[in-house]
């Protein structure tokens, strides 16, 4: 009786990883169309945004919406309506003064610069620095 129990039960594993091994694909697909929709919702809201406030009044729109943010979606989906927001907003005055130079592999300066910022501002959650990496990105673009 035993040996039977364990049998099935092996059999319903197997089978419940068979199937979820046959089903991969579509559970990533599904993921990826969602990502699209989001990317493309976020990019549109910051470009609009944009068109009415400076630099600056990106930057802080999209701390704000992200403060407390702790999923990598939501940090990803404001660096998008940041990057689209900054590219069609009018330039403040002195946005990129004292902004590091963006490089791939930042110093401890650079490190330490946007930790403050997070901190000096209030605003929790890990991927605040990457979006003030944001900012040093689009100002070194200049």
């Amino acid at each position: 009786m035993l040996k039977k129990s364990l049998l099935a039960m092996s059999l319903i594993l197997v089978f419940a990883a068979v199937y979820g091994w046959l089903n991969r694909d579509s559970w990533l697909a599904s993921f990826n169309q969602e990502r699209v929709v989001k990317t493309t919702e976020f990019k549109q809201k910051g470009a609009s945004l944009g068109q009415e406030v400076d630099q600056q009044q990106c930057l802080d729109t999209a701390l704000q919406q992200f403060d407390g943010c702790l999923g990598f979606s939501c940090t990803v989906n404001q660096g998008v309506f940041l990057k689209a927001c900054l590219s069609q907003a009018e330039a403040t005055p002195d946005f990129c003064d004292s902004v590091p130079e963006y490089r791939e592999k930042p110093t401890e300066d650079d490190k330490a610069w946007a930790k403050y910022y997070c901190w000096n501002n209030n605003i929790k959650g890990e991927g605040c620095r990457f979006l003030m990496k944001q900012q040093q990105y689009f100002c070194s673009q200049k």
